[in-house]
């Protein structure tokens, strides 16, 4: 798989790629996303692509205190082949490059497959209560 950062020609592949994983929500516009995420460590937003095609995704973000990990995607037909923990490993190595001591990640409580996939890359779950806030509603998208 080559792992590049974001390019504006991906947006149709990465928004076709995070509806087909389930990643997508009425309440996150992902166009919105992806804008904002330009904004911010473009660097640190990296697809993967076999054979021409985006099959991967990673948006990682690093804050001074703590990276995050958002829309990791994996094709459907390409799970199973280490394509996920090979782009998580890419943005990891970025965030490393930051002086970032730490990721967290969010996942929803009943998404034991993913939440599985995370323990057996390293992740732990941590003693937190994760609170939000919404300081701009996208609506549906």
């Amino acid at each position: 798989m080559q792992i590049r950062p974001f390019e504006r020609g991906d947006e149709a592949a990465v928004i076709s790629l995070w509806d087909q994983c389930g990643l997508l929500r009425p309440w996150n516009d992902p166009r919105k996303d992806i804008e904002r995420k330009l904004k911010v460590r473009p660097d640190l937003f990296l697809v993967g692509l076999v054979d021409g095609q985006i099959v991967a995704s990673v948006m990682a973000g690093y804050e001074g205190h703590r990276g995050w990990i958002n829309y990791l995607a994996v094709s459907l037909a390409c799970r199973r082949q280490g394509l996920g923990r090979e782009i998580l490993s890419a943005a990891e190595e970025r965030l490393r490059e930051c002086g970032c001591p730490k990721i967290n990640l969010q996942v929803r409580t009943t998404n034991q497959e993913v939440i599985e996939f995370y323990r057996s890359v390293g992740f732990e779950i941590d003693d937190v209560v994760s609170l939000g806030k919404r300081l701009e509603v996208d609506g549906a998208y």
